[in-house]
């Protein structure tokens, strides 16, 4: 059986392990320690190069104040829920649909359908810059939190249908087709029958949707500019001042903006984790 559990190896493997996997920890760790020590740094241990060394004071409060206060972060953190959610929803309720049809009906091109959704996926998007942002400006939704959604929506659903499809298919057909001798319509089976099925599946998309989507940079400055519509993650850089770089408020701002995906992680952990195991043993 490979990998061979740590505990059936030798002694000497697993002494060279335990020593081994809190240093990979720490290093790992290590860049995310630097930001949180630095978001709570005065100016002045910025100003003076005091990166790595112990903060001549702690400045939690006023740091984390002042990125609301004196800067526009408030408007990114909104913009970032705003494509966020509704991308979220409309990503998994076309794939629900998609992956339904494609999962459960056997026509001609259903395979052809499939390997289209999946061969989006495969596509670099740096090459779709470009066109993509000269669609938007045709579209007149350049610079909006809607041409950033329609963007996401788009090409999310790919993966998202790839993901429902496969869900789809390993549940048991016999409830559909118990369904459908009862004269269960289509919609109704599809609502009431497979839908409940699904919530595993649901929310384990919908974690992983969230994630991309809160933490995309690329796009969001491609497709968008300034505070009315940039979400948090292209917003971060403004935090920075003309002259002088406040690195302390960027380090205070990316804290802010890593709670929402981790929070709703641990929220929607459960779910996660029984959406990705489903079928796992079969």
């Amino acid at each position: 059986m490979f990998p061979t559990p740590i505990e059936k190896t030798r002694a000497t493997t697993r002494t060279l392990y335990n020593v081994a996997l809190p240093v990979a920890l720490i290093l790992w760790l290590l860049p995310l320690i630097a930001v949180a020590v630095t978001s709570v740094r005065s100016g002045g241990d910025i100003t003076a190069g005091n990166y790595w060394g112990w903060p001549t004071s702690f400045n939690l409060l006023e740091n984390y104040t002042a990125i609301f206060e004196n800067t526009p972060f408030g408007n990114y953190l909104w913009n970032s829920f705003r494509v966020t959610i509704p991308t979220v929803i409309g990503a998994v309720a076309l794939s629900c649909m998609t992956g339904f049809a494609l999962g459960v009906y056997k026509f001609r091109s259903n395979l052809l359908i499939f390997f289209m959704f999946v061969a989006g996926n495969f596509v670099p998007f740096q090459i779709l810059m470009v066109p993509v942002r000269d669609l938007t400006l045709d579209m007149g939704v350049y610079n909006t939190a809607t041409g950033l959604v329609l963007f996401h929506v788009a090409f999310q659903t790919g993966f998202c249908t790839l993901f429902m499809r496969n869900f789809i298919r390993a549940l048991p057909f016999e409830l559909i087709e118990a369904a459908r001798v009862e004269g269960v319509s289509e919609i109704r089976i599809f609502w009431y029958v497979v839908i409940p099925l699904m919530k595993p599946a649901i929310a384990a998309l919908s974690v992983l949707i969230f994630t991309f989507i809160w933490n995309d940079y690329f796009w969001a400055t491609v497709l968008t500019q300034g505070a009315e519509s940039q979400p948090i993650t292209a917003g971060l850089y403004s935090l920075n001042g003309q002259w002088v770089a406040a690195w302390h408020l960027v380090s205070a701002g990316s804290i802010v903006a890593a709670l929402p995906p981790v929070l709703m992680f641990f929220l929607m952990q459960r779910h996660f984790i029984a959406g990705l195991t489903l079928g796992a043993v079969k």
